[in-house]
């Protein structure tokens, strides 16, 4: 082992790496300096990480030390994890949500999530990168750039290939193997769409299955952490040990029978034998040929391997014009909950602050302008608006029980069936349903999307099912990763 570190940690992933634990032939203070070392290689190409833990090293010196006393805590014990900029840490570290206004910003609490995985024994490595205020900030800003850090870049072709947003560098950093995998966050498409982007699996729980507690929010209606990995086992393992019910956020009380504090007993490649998967054909129609072509070779995959497949299938709600009203009208409470209770020092309690601070800076804070934010403070802040009670209930009636659960009953399905984050993601993101992305190709050649980026590059695969699913999503997932294997490192790294 220790005579090819440098290669071995590179795709090596969690199972392996508590193996050699255990063994003795490797040490979670080995494997933070392993991965320190990458990052301190690589990461000028892609920008993806903003800061490192100070207290990294010492926390994995005590955990080497623990496992030799006591043994090891389970999967995660020692591993190194990184942590999406708005996920608050009680220790060195900062969290903005990449906004300059929060560069200085050091949690007096841990969020639930940063909780979960130290007890859980992980070594939380750092903060990544993201797009600033969660894309909020504007409606032109670059996926992956921050005002606090930058532009956060794709690695399988930095500058040139699309990263997604707004986990952006939380997914990069991963997939450069820059941390053994991530927490990211989405509110809608934020974790499925970097993560189908670049060539990593990502989880986006049912809402109330992760405690949002600590987390700089956009829409408590539609916000949730979730893993980010190399490896369908790797994105179980990270689930596991991030649920549990919370009394700061009681959205979780739902989540009471249904969450698993181990969900690696789903990793069931034999699964997709047994399994009824719907195409939505609707959400086809604009791909380009090359991802049309890795959707298709999907589908076959999975037929080859046994699923039944129902093509097409209808979705009622596949023509609804949606607006962003529940996302809009909830920033500015949620986050003038969070702000408020910052420390003095902070130069920003309000929304309306910040608004301030970025025109006071606006050479450092204003490159794309904050028009997103100007249109969330507009709002009365006190959710009672007619027009944001009736597209919450929209919401919900026309993608969860009008929409997915509809079809889903209508064939008796376990899941529908998506290339990356066209559409599936959204419509499961308004229901609060879960998503599953797992690697499914490379496309050569592409089109300028919206946006002005190309569709070329990394492809997802990507599975939605009903509330509390995760477990046949996983089934899903996994058999597709084994059978495919379709995961592999970017060449600069």
């Amino acid at each position: 082992m220790k005579r090819n570190l440098d290669e071995w940690i590179i795709e090596a992933d969690m199972m392996s790496m508590q193996a050699a634990m255990e063994s003795g032939t490797l040490s979670s203070e080995e494997l933070v300096k392993l991965y320190l070392a990458r990052i301190q290689t690589y990461d000028l190409r892609i920008n993806s990480i903003l800061e490192i833990n100070p207290d990294a090293l010492d926390i994995a010196r005590s955990l080497d030390i623990e496992r030799q006393e006591k043994g090891s805590r389970g999967w995660l014990h020692g591993i190194p994890i990184l942590l999406k900029d708005n996920i608050d840490t009680a220790d060195r570290m900062h969290t903005s949500a990449g906004s300059a206004a929060l560069a200085e910003s050091i949690a007096a609490e841990d969020s639930f999530v940063a909780a979960q995985l130290r007890i859980a024994g992980a070594v939380i490595l750092g903060k990544t990168n993201m797009t600033e205020w969660a894309g909020m900030m504007s409606s032109t800003i670059w996926a992956g750039y921050s005002s606090r850090g930058g532009l956060a870049l794709n690695p399988y072709g930095p500058g040139e290939l699309f990263i997604g947003g707004s986990s952006s560098g939380s997914a990069a950093a991963v997939a450069a193997n820059l941390g053994a995998a991530a927490i990211g966050t989405e509110t809608s498409g934020s974790i499925i769409s970097p993560a189908s982007q670049n060539c990593l699996v990502g989880i986006k729980p049912t809402i109330g299955l992760v405690s949002r507690s600590g987390i700089i929010p956009i829409s408590r209606s539609q916000d949730t952490a979730g893993p980010m990995a190399r490896t369908v086992a790797d994105a179980v393992i990270l689930l596991g040990a991030l649920t549990g019910v919370d009394e700061r956020d009681e959205s979780t009380n739902l989540s009471a029978n249904h969450a698993h504090g181990d969900y690696t007993p789903f990793l069931d490649k034999d699964f997709l034998q047994h399994a009824r998967i719907g195409i939505p054909r609707y959400y086809y129609q604009d791909l380009d040929d090359a991802r049309l072509e890795i959707i298709e070779a999907a589908i076959q995959v999975l037929r080859n391997a046994g699923a039944t497949i129902i093509d097409p299938v209808q979705l009622p709600c596949e023509r609804v014009d949606w607006d962003g009203n529940v996302m809009r009208y909830e920033f500015k409470k949620c986050l003038n909950d969070y702000l408020e209770k910052l420390a003095p020092a902070i130069p920003v309690h309000s929304m309306k602050e910040v608004i301030a601070f970025n025109n006071d800076h606006a050479e450092t804070c204003l490159k794309y302008g904050q028009d997103g934010l100007t249109w969330a403070e507009e709002t009365s802040g006190t959710l009672t608006e007619q027009e944001y009670l009736d597209s919450k209930r929209r919401n919900k009636e026309l993608a969860g029980t009008q929409g997915i659960d509809y079809v889903l009953a209508e064939h008796q399905l376990d899941a529908l069936l998506f290339l990356g984050n066209e559409g599936g993601d959204d419509i499961a993101a308004r229901a609060g349903y879960p998503v599953i992305t797992v690697p499914g190709g490379f496309a050569r050649t592409g089109i300028i999307a919206p946006g002005g980026y190309t569709t070329k590059g990394p492809q997802g695969i990507t599975f939605v099912g009903t509330a509390f699913s995760e477990p046949t999503l996983i089934k899903l997932a996994y058999g597709f990763e084994q059978v495919t294997k379709y995961r592999y490192s970017p060449s600069f790294a």
